[in-house]
């Protein structure tokens, strides 16, 4: 158990009765694109991403993904984490549930041996968390539509100066027309 800011978290694998409330969860915290987001989550799953949920007094309130994806770096393929989507319903944001499952992501990434984790998303909020705007250290977006300040990575163990080039998305992001989305 966490405690987020006096709300009592609990961060835990999603398991198969998670299903329909992350669902949820994205559908309301992701408003109008919520249907294609709940849809990268189901469509990521077969990949055996690292899904987490957060659940207080029993409800799942938020969800977090980190599931492998390809840098396309110089030397060789490697693979990364790509931490996405992370969804907390609206009435438990900003009492530190975003943050616990970021860390519990990051936690999973560095345990899978992933050297970095990249996300599209609002530096003011990530760069709290350790994200920095993954461009000026050598990154490129998988996508022009993906504003540079929005795409982070966070540098993790395992991590060396030639792993630099093009993030390469699973195809899940582009067969549901899921990059750039905010």
């Amino acid at each position: 158990m966490t405690a987020a800011r006096d709300v009592p978290v609990v961060v835990r694998p999603e398991e198969p009765r998670d299903h329909a409330a992350v669902a949820a969860v994205h559908r309301v915290a992701f408003g109008q694109e919520g249907g294609t987001v709940a849809a990268v989550v189901e469509g990521l799953r077969p990949g055996r991403p690292e899904s987490l949920v957060a659940e207080v007094d029993g409800t799942v309130v938020g969800h977090v993904m980190a599931g492998r994806n390809l840098l396309d770096a110089p030397a060789r393929l490697v693979d990364v984490g790509v931490l996405s989507p992370l969804g907390v319903l609206p009435p438990f944001q900003g009492r530190g549930i975003g943050t616990a499952l970021v860390a519990a992501a990051r936690a999973a990434a560095t345990t899978r041996g992933w050297p970095a984790l990249f996300l599209e998303g609002d530096p003011a909020f990530y760069a709290g968390r350790g994200f920095r705007a993954a461009g000026e250290l050598g990154f490129r977006r998988p996508s022009l539509r993906i504003p540079p300040a929005g795409f982070q990575v966070v540098l993790l163990d395992g991590w060396e100066d030639w792993m630099t080039g093009t993030l390469v998305y699973d195809r899940v992001f582009w067969d549901l027309d899921a990059v750039g989305l905010r």
